[in-house]
This record gives structure tokens, sequence and C-alpha cells, in this order.
């Protein structure tokens, strides 16, 4: 008999990480909106940032990680495209490989080995030490997803007591504008 896991393995599309750019009007409710998109689509918004990146047209980008099947994120960009205040959707998943960074503040409580511990590993991976007291530190991490997860996953074994995360950010590689 046929293992069944293999034919249902068949069935279930796979789901895949999107990153997607989206140029709107800076204007009351637009995140609202498309947030509620969103939800009302039972769609997950994995990482989201927002802000207006051209002043004088009042623009703002939004940059939404969302995961699902291909065929629910091209819904996910048509939904989008139709939206009044969108005037771009751009998944940097398909156009090529996009510069992703992520920024964290990770507060950090400890004395001793502990307090050597953690600047030794802000020191390995290039984290900016923000604030210092005899008992505690603030770091500032800027780096990929993965890299930012293994520094706060290493802080939680010397004393991490507090993380701040900003969403991802990420642009295009090369000369061509979104």
């Amino acid at each position: 008999m046929p293992n069944s896991a293999y034919f249902m393995s068949d069935a279930v599309e796979a789901v895949r990480r999107h990153t997607l750019a989206v140029i709107v009007d800076n204007e009351p409710g637009v995140l609202a909106r498309i947030a509620g998109m969103f939800s009302a689509r039972g769609y997950n918004i994995d990482s989201l940032t927002v802000s207006e990146t051209e002043h004088e047209a009042h623009l703002s980008r939004l940059t939404i990680v969302t995961s699902g099947p291909e065929r629910i994120i091209e819904q996910i960009k048509s939904q989008l495209e139709r939206l009044v205040p969108v005037h771009r959707v751009v998944d940097l998943t398909v156009t090529g490989d996009a510069l992703e960074r992520e920024l964290a503040l990770i507060k950090v409580v400890g004395t001793g080995d502990a307090r050597v511990e953690a600047l030794r590993l802000a020191s390995a991976f290039g984290a900016r030490t923000l604030d210092a007291t005899l008992t505690s530190f603030v770091f500032e991490m800027t780096g990929t997803t993965e890299d930012v997860e293994r520094f706060i996953k290493l802080m939680g074994d010397v004393g991490r007591v507090e993380v701040c995360r900003t969403g991802i950010v990420a642009v295009r590689r090369g000369p061509e504008p979104m």
C-alpha cells in the first residue's frame, strides 16, 4: 500500500516567505486599511515597517514580510495593488536578491562572568553598546533576521531581560529603483 503521507504532501502547496515593498500615500488610515486587508482575509504579517520616504510627494514605504503559498502571495499583491492609496507593490523575493536588515535593542542584566560574556558576544556579533551601568547593558544589533535571532538567543543565556525589534527593511541590489 502506498505511503499516504507522500500523497498528502503532494497536495500541500509550498509555503514561502516573501518581502513586499509597498509605496503608498502618507495619509491617515492607510496603514489601518492595509492591515485590515490582511486581517479580513486571514493573512498574517510576520514583519511590518513603515516610514515616509519621499517627503515632497508625501509617500511612505511599507516593508511587509508575509508567508504563504504562491497563489496566496499573488492574491495579496493583487489586493494591495487595488487599494486606492497604493502606488506600487514590488515582491522583493521575486525580483532578485534584496538586502534585508533588522534592528534590535537588547537589554542584558548581569555581573561578573555574565557581564564579561555579554560584552564578548556583543563584540563578536558587532553589536554596539548604547548604555552601560554596573549591572546592565543595552546593545544595538543590526543584521539579518537570522543573525539578530542568534544574538538574542545567546543573550538569553547571559541575562537578557528585554528585547525591542524594528522589523525588516529591505532594498533591491543594483542601480535600479523599486
